[in-house]
């Protein structure tokens, strides 16, 4: 695979004439917020530590409260060292956690850097929201009457055909919850109920009834489809941000797929 040369891949040379001439500037000491037996904590390294809390705690941390933090931090560092003096670091587990956690740390790295390197641009977001709202599954609005038995569905089929009130009926015979609203269970996609009862509502038209009860686990139904329709999609302003990150997602996952394909792998799992 090829490689952009780094920057100081060019600055090499000029570094070299520069330190023949003469010697080098020294490196600036880092901005540090406290120092543990000598060792210096760095302030964005402290930063940084501040941020993941903030993250995990879903709001920023108020200024007032960052010595408390520094103080739990301070006490990492010298758990650390004390696990350093008794040797923890050479147990393979902690080896291995260390491992992944700066395996972790170098992908989102990486992976940050190639958006960052290629761009999502707007002309790609609006086919991928067109493609999203295609895919958006319809909705039906049904009522349904739920039993224990099967010869009480059928006498309640019955009924229905002859004439009978189905949230009437819903209200009298239902065992559902949704029998207060005579039977009626609003607007739902097919995803969200269990397979027999989508496979009857998706046989019937508005206005039609089963002709015969639908077991499922949760006994017989007798359902009557109200209506269905196409979902309403959300504007696209409103969601350009999460058609956004599909479109990423899916540029690292091809990225990924190059790289395996210019890997040499061999599995043995």
């Amino acid at each position: 695979m090829n490689r952009r040369p780094s920057a100081f891949a060019f600055l090499a040379p000029l570094l070299l004439l520069a330190a023949c001439g003469k010697a080098a500037a020294p490196t600036p000491p880092a901005e540090s917020v406290a120092t543990v037996d000598g060792k210096a904590i760095s302030k964005s390294q402290f930063d940084l530590y501040v941020a993941n809390i903030a993250r995990q705690a879903g709001r920023e941390i108020p200024e007032d409260q960052k010595s408390q933090l520094l103080d739990q931090y301070i006490g990492m560092e010298l758990a650390a060292a004390a696990g350093e003096k008794s040797g923890v670091t050479k147990d393979p587990k902690v080896e291995d956690q260390v491992a992944l956690a700066k395996l972790n740390v170098i992908v989102d790295a990486q992976l940050k850097k190639y958006l960052e390197e290629h761009p999502i641009t707007d002309a790609e977001l609006k086919p991928e929201y067109d493609a999203q709202v295609a895919a958006m599954p319809r909705e039906y609005h049904a009522r349904h009457i739920l039993v224990e038995d099967k010869a009480t569905a059928d006498a309640i089929t019955a009924q229905l055909k002859g004439g009978a009130d189905f949230a009437k009926l819903a209200k009298d015979k239902s065992k559902d919850s949704s029998n207060a609203n005579g039977g009626d269970l609003g607007w739902f996609t097919l995803e969200t109920m269990v397979k027999p009862f989508a496979d009857a509502v998706t046989s019937l038209q508005p206005g039609q009834m089963t002709q015969e009860p639908v077991q499922s686990q949760f006994g017989w139904h007798v359902i009557k489809l109200e209506e269905s329709r196409a979902p309403a999609p959300p504007a696209f302003e409103e969601v350009k941000d999460r058609v956004k990150a599909i479109v990423q997602r899916k540029h690292l996952q091809a990225y990924l797929e190059e790289l395996r394909k210019s890997a040499k792998i061999e599995k043995k799992i």
